[in-house]
Order: structure tokens, then sequence, then C-alpha cells
């Protein structure tokens, strides 16, 4: 099945855009080598001119698309009641084109990977939700708590160059580290670097051919086998949290990729079930906005786990 010659029209909020992302977006179904290769070859016009894929589109440009064939639609997964009542009671903030929602763990922010169904599939077919809807930033799957979508181009624009500018937006999680955190240690600033293993598992490790990452830790509470610490990451790497507790000699509770240890192991026969790792605030001062604070409250599998455990000597 081919779709005809289409001329869109650049909106104020797609400026800024790559061509080809744009086209992504634009042209839902249509395969992804297909778009790059009549890019190549220049069928894809800008206002009558050949485009390469990395031009940023204004206001007003027009994008003329050659004849493309499209994919066999896929199967879009619903989901089901019992996740669309939870996402409704989880939505945190929904005000001037910002969504929050207190992400459960076990659900990836996105489907890929062998994960059909994720956070952004689900918001997407919830009852009453049209438009425009993109995440902002991304929660490990097993991570739960505060989770930014855009439910406008701009808030996407502006509030993702906060984030690379790392100014105005300030994440806070509340983590279990295993063991007693080191006293004095209040910044971990190591440089981190991501590798692909052979069965194609991508992992993360102090590298100094990595990129800068840097995250400050404040003690919240000493238990005999484990600290429960506040983690505010600066940069925003894959595991970042993870991997620098892990550098520390105390990789968080119920870490089976970095923190496989017996003291973990464990902590498992004591009710641990999964990662300790909780988005538990964000504080926004983004230039032109409102000054905003969210917060999640510790889910309750946590905060029972919590209560469980034996309390420091200290």
């Amino acid at each position: 099945m081919f779709q005809q010659v289409q001329v869109f029209t650049v909106s104020a909020d797609e400026e800024g855009q790559r061509l080809d992302n744009y086209l992504v977006t634009r042209l839902k179904g249509v395969p992804k080598s297909a778009l790059y290769k009549v890019i190549r070859k220049g069928e894809v016009r800008v206002n009558k001119g050949r485009a390469k894929p990395e031009r940023r589109l204004q206001v007003g440009d027009q994008v003329r698309v050659p004849p493309l064939r499209l994919a066999e639609s896929p199967v879009v997964p619903v989901p089901g009641h019992s996740l669309v009542q939870h996402l409704q009671s989880a939505i945190l903030h929904d005000d001037n084109g910002l969504l929050i929602v207190n992400k459960p763990a076990g659900l990836a922010v996105h489907g890929g990977s062998g994960v059909n169904l994720g956070l952004i599939e689900a918001l997407r077919q919830m009852p009453g939700q049209v438009g425009f809807l993109e995440l902002v930033h991304r929660l490990d799957r097993e991570t739960s708590g505060c989770v930014m979508i855009a439910r406008k181009r701009s808030v996407l624009k502006m509030f993702q160059e906060a984030l690379r500018q790392r100014e105005g937006i300030r994440k806070t999680y509340t983590a279990l580290a295993q063991g007693a955190w080191p006293k004095g240690v209040s910044l971990v600033d190591v440089p981190l670097k991501r590798f692909v293993q052979n069965n194609g598992e991508r992992i993360v490790r102090v590298n100094q051919e990595g990129k800068d990452s840097t995250t400050h830790f404040a003690v919240m509470e000493r238990f005999r086998d484990a600290t429960l610490v506040e983690a505010s990451p600066i940069t925003g790497r894959t595991h970042q949290i993870r991997v620098h507790a892990q550098h520390h000699g105390c990789p968080l509770v119920g870490d089976d990729k970095y923190g496989d240890t017996p003291l973990n192991q464990a902590l498992r026969q004591q009710g641990s079930r999964r990662l300790f790792l909780h988005a538990a605030r964000l504080d926004i001062s983004v230039t032109d906005w409102e000054p905003l604070t969210v917060q999640a409250t510790l889910p309750d599998d946590l905060q029972q786990f919590l209560l469980n455990l034996p309390k420091s000597r200290e």
C-alpha cells in the first residue's frame, strides 16, 4: 500500500526538529529505512529544495514527501483495565502542557526490546487522550516514581533543553544502599561508559574514557545492613545512581545487575523484591515557568521493607 504525495507545513510546536525526526513522527507506519532512502535521494523537499536529514525545520517550512510504501500496521497492545485505573490514580500533575506520572516499578517507560507496552503507549490509549504526548526523560523499568511527559512540543523542547543544560530541573531519588554508606562521601564525580555484552545486554562501568557523571548523595537513615540515601543526579547518564553507589562499595538493594552480592541475597530473604530506587521528587524552576515541586510517596512495598529492617547499632 502506497501513500500519495504529501505536503506538510511546519507549525510553531514543531519548529527546531531535525527533518528525519519530523518525518518519523509525521509518517507513522513508514519504515525508517524508507524515509532515509528518499531523503538521501533528494526526493524529500523543504521549500522546494533538497534537504539533509539533520536540517532543522522552521515555522512555515513546506515539507514535500513522495509516495511511500506503508508497512503492515502492527497490532497495538491495549492496556488492561487495572493498569488504566492505576495510571489514572498515579497522575501527580497535569497543567500547562506538562504531565507528571508516578510510574510503577516493572513498567517500562516505552515499548521496544521485547516490551510490547510501556508507560507512554498506555497513556496514549487512556480514555479521553488526544493529541501530542511524548516522554521528556526516562526511568529504568525497575525504578518507580516521577516521570515527566509533554503534552506540547514546545514544552518538550523547553524541558529537554533544561535537562541538557543542567539548569532548572532537580531530580531527587530515594535509594537503599547495601551496607554502611561511607561517612564524608556526599558527591560522586566519576565518568561512566556504556558497554554491550555478548548477549546484547548493556552495562555501565566507571571508565576514564566515559562521559562526565555527577551525583549528590545524602544519608537519610542508617540500618544495620543498609543505608537509606537521597540521591540527586546532576548529569543524566544511564544507570548513573546505581553505578555511582556501586563505585563506593554500596550497590543498591535489589539491584541484580550491579549489586548481586551475598548481602543482597540475604536481604531478599528479608523481603526485598525489587530494586530499591524511587524517583521521589521533582523541583522545577525553568525560565518562564511557574516554580513547581512534585513529590511521589515511597511505594507501600518499599515502605514495608524499611519497617522490617533491623536498625543500626550506632
